[in-house]
């Protein structure tokens, strides 16, 4: 029962994020009724559900073609769509500033124009307002809207569209979008408004404050339009310009992040980082001794075969002597991916691969796990299922992850570390890094674990921190050292931004070298 209000809060939380970003990047810049924003509307709507449908195919085992077509635009967008939030936010703070900095301008330049050529800037002005407002006419028209009077400028009548409205919340002018709420422009209200002239008392062209060919003259009216005409439209103008400056600002940026972070995953090969741990009992004759750590290669719908050849091929490039695959190789099944993860028969070290579950390859139960424990020892690795291996100079340990346990498959220490000798130095291959204090408890002297992608996108980063002991790179508990790969894949958004991917070339060395 807890899990449906957490599950209620978050579509509610997924929900605003959406109503935001629409409001910022549509409602705001785009014309009600125009083609742009009928077509960004659909588009903010479709695409969090489509990154809905990718994980329930991915659960549902659905063709790959299905999960294909379904995760690249999904999952992409919700790397998007984090940092056009981020982005949007901090354009919350650049918007008032812009705005003041455009007023400020626009004053100064007011203050100018009120010299000896004051009357001729009035008169641009005013010719300004006036275009604006046939610019507005011919918008009506063209929408198939009624425009009243008979022509600008026309005499009797007023000369101008029907009165130029408002919306309450984004302040557009007959759908033209002014951004927060800006005033719209009149164009030039008819005589009778202010001065309580009988009708035919107009103000002619729009804003002008011309005669309008009937008795009374423009009236107070004309005069009150003249004033506030200008002021109006550049109030709109400049609410509008920072409301779609800062829109392509925030796109560009969460575009450009996103993309840079897209191809750090799948563009090149993970970066190779090189590491020292000194072990206080292993022998001179393993000093310098080699192990390629590689974690969350995560093949699934859209990291394939192509990620696992150049994953493969870094790795033998380095002539490791020893390769530890620690877990969350897969998102999906056998049938799925097991030509994916094929290239992996091709790893080459002096004392072979070795591999360990991770949470991910029990998503389908113990029998999805089994099956790709098994598809791997075809393809020669030595999947280490809570035991050990002695190999020259140290113990070689492997656990099962500790989501197996949901399924009567997780990590027993006692047997993977019990009866062995104490003498020895030991490594213990483990996916998550909070099993380090039971190997602590054991004794172990390195543990090499993954799980935490570094946090893949930042700011996850300072999440997935707060909910590991080690979040990435090597640290010591007790007698025990931990070091944490941040794994050379993606899980959901093939993207990392703050976390590169790597393959760790972990050195082993000895004090009495």
């Amino acid at each position: 029962m807890v899990f449906v209000p957490i599950a209620i809060g978050m579509l509610m939380l997924v929900a605003t994020a959406h109503w935001y970003v629409w409001r910022r990047l549509v409602r705001d810049t785009m014309r009600r009724g125009g083609w742009p924003r009928r077509l960004a509307t659909p588009v903010v709507v479709v695409l969090p559900l489509m990154a809905f449908a990718t994980v329930a195919s991915e659960r549902a085992e659905a063709p790959m073609a299905v999960q294909r077509a379904l995760g690249w635009p999904g999952l992409m967008w919700l790397a998007l769509l984090l940092y056009l939030l981020l982005a949007l936010a901090v354009g919350e703070v650049v918007r008032p500033v812009l705005l003041r900095v455009l007023e400020r301008r626009a004053r100064r330049r007011a203050a100018r124009g009120t010299g000896a050529g004051g009357p001729v800037a009035d008169a641009e002005r005013e010719a300004a307002v006036a275009a604006l407002a046939q610019q507005v006419a011919a918008t009506e028209a063209a929408d198939g809207r009624p425009v009243v009077g008979g022509g600008v400028g026309g005499g009797g009548g007023t000369g101008a569209t029907a009165p130029l409205r408002l919306e309450p919340a984004t302040g557009t002018v007959d759908g033209a979008a002014t951004a927060d709420g800006g005033t719209g422009v009149p164009g030039g209200a008819p005589g009778t408004r202010g001065s309580g002239a009988a009708p035919g008392a107009g103000t002619g062209a729009p804003g002008t404050g011309a005669p309008g060919g009937g008795p009374g003259g423009p009236g107070a009216g004309g005069a009150a339009g003249a004033a506030a005409g200008p002021r109006a439209a550049a109030d709109v103008s400049r609410r509008l310009f920072v409301a779609r400056t800062v829109a392509v600002g925030a796109t560009a940026v969460a575009a450009g992040t996103v993309a840079y972070g897209a191809y750090g995953v799948l563009g090149r090969a993970p970066r190779v980082k090189n590491v020292t741990v000194p072990l206080a009992k292993l022998p001179a004759a393993a000093d310098g001794y080699r192990i390629a750590v590689v974690s969350d290669i995560h093949l699934g719908p859209i990291l394939g075969r192509g990620h696992t050849q150049r994953i493969v091929d870094t790795i033998n490039a380095q002539r490791p002597d020893l390769v530890a695959i620690v877990g969350d190789l897969v998102d999906g099944t056998v049938d799925h991916l097991g030509t994916a993860a094929e290239p992996l028969g091709q790893l080459r070290a002096r004392d072979g691969s070795y591999y360990v579950t991770g949470n991910h390859e029990y998503f389908a139960g113990a029998s999805g796990a089994a099956e790709w424990i098994d598809h791997l020892r075809e393809l020669g690795l030595h999947p280490l299922e809570n035991e050990r291996t002695e190999l020259p100079g140290f113990d070689l340990a492997g656990v099962n992850d500790v989501s197996g346990e949901d399924v009567g498959e997780g990590p027993d220490f006692g047997r993977a570390l019990g009866d062995r000798d104490p003498a020895r130095a030991s490594v213990l291959l483990a996916h998550q890094p909070v099993v380090i204090h039971d190997a602590v408890d054991h004794g172990v002297d390195l543990q090499l674990s993954g799980h935490t992608h570094g946090g893949q996108l930042w700011p996850v980063t300072y999440v997935a921190g707060a909910a590991n002991p080690t979040l990435a790179g090597l640290e010591r508990y007790g007698d025990t050292q931990l070091y944490v790969t941040r794994g050379a894949g993606a899980w959901g958004p093939p993207v990392r931004v703050g976390a590169p991917s790597d393959i760790t070339m972990v050195r082993l060395a000895s004090p009495r070298a």
